[in-house]
Order: C-alpha cells, then structure tokens, then sequence
C-alpha cells in the first residue's frame, strides 16, 4: 500500500491511497457488499453510476455462505465478484458477535453458532486472517474483542488487553505469512477499542499503533452512545494515531457523522445506512432525508434533489419513485440504493475538494445551512 496526503485543513485531510487494484481518494465511504454484493446493485451498476474505489466485504458471511474455500476457488473476490477495484473485509467479529446466539469469547478466540443452521464455530486471529487471504481482499481488518455500550470499566479494560494480544498475534503471524509469499498485496489493519473512555482509548490506541500494521481504524463507536460522545472519542483518539497511514472509522454512519469525523481527521468510512434505508424509503439529499412513501409525493413532478448528478435525479421524478415504493415495484430498490450511494459519495468529493482548497469550514457551514 502506498498512502499519501494530498493535503490537510486544520485536522481534515484529503489523501491518496493506492492498493494493488486502485487507487483511493479520500476522505473515502465504503458501499457495504456484505456477501460479495452491494444489495440491489450488481458491478455494472457500481462501475457505471457511482464509481467507487473500493468496497467492503464481511468475513462472518462469506466464510459461512459460499465458503471462502470457494471464493478462492472462483478467483478470490475479485475474479468472483467480477468488481475489479480495490476490497476491504472486516474480521467478522462483530457479527459473530451481534448475529449468533451463545457467544463465548475467550482468551485464544470467539465460538459463536450460524445464524443460518446453528453449525458451531471459533474464529481465531490466525482463523479470520486465513479467510481473508482466501478471500483476497486489499484490506484486512484483525480480530478484535468488541464491547457493547455502556458497558463497565472491567469488561472495557478486558477487551483492549485482549485486543492487543490478538493484534500482536496477528501481526506476527501476517508478516511470516507475506515472507513467504502469502498474502503480499494484502494490507492489514488493527481496530482500536476503548469505549467513550479516554485513558482506555489512549491505552489501547498506543499500544496498537506501535505495531507494523499498514493502517488503524476505530471500532466500538456508534454502538448506544450519543453522536457527541462519538465525536469526542475520535477526537481524542485521532491524537495518538499515525498521521502517516490511513485511519478508518467503523460503521459510521449518517452524513452528519462523516462530515464531523472527517473534520476530526478520520480517512475511511463504512455504513450500511445509505443502502439499507433506500430500501426502507429514506433518500438523502443536500436539504437532508426524504421519506419517499409519503403520499405527499404521489404528484411531484420534481427530481429528487435538485443539487444531485445522479442518473435517479437527473431521470425520474419523486412520483414515480413514490410509485414504485409504494407498489413494491422491486426497481424501487435499485434506483434509491444508486441515488443514496452516488450522494454519499459525492459528498465525500465535494469534503476532499474542500480540504485541497483549504475552505473545509466554510464547507461544513453551508453543509448545515442547507439542512436548516
């Protein structure tokens, strides 16, 4: 990986970087193809109407279906997929954790039990990294042992010990793994965790990043604790953090939230948001989200955001998106994910044009202005 910043306006920063399949601009948000598929789009409808550099894939669910031995026996995801860009998998921790029933975490990994058939597993540092180098993804995120909040004081300072010894045992084993010509075009990344804590936060975030992982991200927010406590944390946090490699914020979020955390110096962004609520009828625009199935609509022969490039806007009217919405009409979730996808994107090109011109806060301000 080789990663660059372009340039930075107070803590925002706009970077390059370059995987063995593309090339990132960031600040950058990752579509969620969970099992191998951005849900209602396939790769022609990615490569055509919204472009993106990279996108992420989960551990947990392409290990339990199809299997990554078949994923690499298809070409890895790449040659699978037939999406030529750049992957990242998350470890799949958080979904063992949050999907199965009877998690048991102990020193050496998570056993957990198929939400599909109740089949029992254990994911292991070394296990998530062996899927993943099947998976052939860019970016591998490590095992970590996620806290949900709130939560208390011991359990937190039992989950960043047990981070790190999982961090420390995956790095060994990765760079033994790239010495002898495994995994050479994979980057690896260590999640940070900690709670809203600070002394934790920090704790966890020097012990991590004195590691030789090519980057960081920021796990265990947006998970119960205000959007404020959000933000003072990766604030806090974004200070003990490298300036020279890529940080990423997981599973955040609203396009408030990334307008605020990349002002925090945050790189990388994933969310199932944009995807999930055009298939629940929430489109967002520059003036903030529209409620699509309101009957309100059913006449309104307007795009659905005037400031919007997309082939939805620039095609369709709030009617007939209504219409589809409300008759069930399945094109319905094709054309909202597409609009809600290409604005999120595009929000993050107008944030990096900002910062290149230096005028991020007058960015932010009219941001707001809009939604007022």
């Amino acid at each position: 990986m080789d990663f660059k910043i372009d340039n930075t306006d107070d803590k925002a920063r706009a970077c390059t970087i370059k995987t063995a399949h593309s090339t990132i601009q960031t600040p950058v948000f990752m579509p969620v193809g969970t099992v191998g598929a951005v849900k209602a789009l396939d790769t022609t409808d990615l490569a055509t109407f919204i472009e993106p550099q990279i996108i992420l894939g989960n551990t947990y669910h392409l290990y339990l279906r199809p299997g990554d031995d078949v994923v690499n026996k298809m070409g890895k995801l790449h040659g699978f997929t037939k999406y030529p860009k750049s992957f990242l998998t998350d470890s799949g921790g958080f979904q063992a954790f949050s999907l199965s029933d009877n998690v048991k975490i102990d020193e050496g990994g998570i056993n957990f039990k198929s939400h599909i058939d109740g089949s029992k597993h254990y994911f292991t540092p070394k296990k998530v990294l062996d899927i993943q180098y099947n998976l052939g993804s860019d970016i591998m995120m490590i095992l970590d042992d996620l806290v949900a909040l709130p939560a208390t004081q011991e359990r937190i300072k039992a989950s960043i010990e047990r981070t790190t010894r999982w961090a420390e045992e995956s790095i060994e084993y990765h760079r033994a793994n790239q010495a002898e010509g495994k995994g050479v075009d994979q980057n690896i990344f260590a999640i940070i965790q900690g709670g809203t804590d600070r002394a934790f936060r920090e704790k966890s975030a020097k012990e991590l990043c004195s590691l030789d992982f090519d980057g960081f991200a920021i796990g265990g927010l947006s998970v119960g604790e205000s959007n404020q406590e959000m933000y003072d944390t990766v604030e806090w946090t974004t200070n003990f953090m490298p300036t020279n490699k890529p940080r990423y914020l997981m599973g955040v979020g609203t396009p408030e939230d990334l307008v605020e955390n990349v002002e925090r110096g945050v790189d990388m962004f994933d969310c199932v948001m944009p995807t999930r609520n055009a298939r629940n009828g929430t489109l967002f625009t520059s003036y903030g989200k529209v409620n699509i199935k309101s009957a309100k609509f059913k006449e309104e022969n307007t795009p659905l955001d005037p400031e919007c490039e997309c082939m939805v806007c620039k095609t369709y009217s709030k009617a007939y998106l209504c219409h589809l919405y409300r008759a069930k009409e399945i094109t319905y979730y094709r054309l909202g994910t597409i609009h809600n996808l290409y604005y999120y994107l595009n929000l993050m090109k107008q944030m990096r044009e900002a910062i290149l011109n230096n005028s991020f806060a007058e960015f932010k301000r009219e941001f707001y202005a809009k939604r007022a």
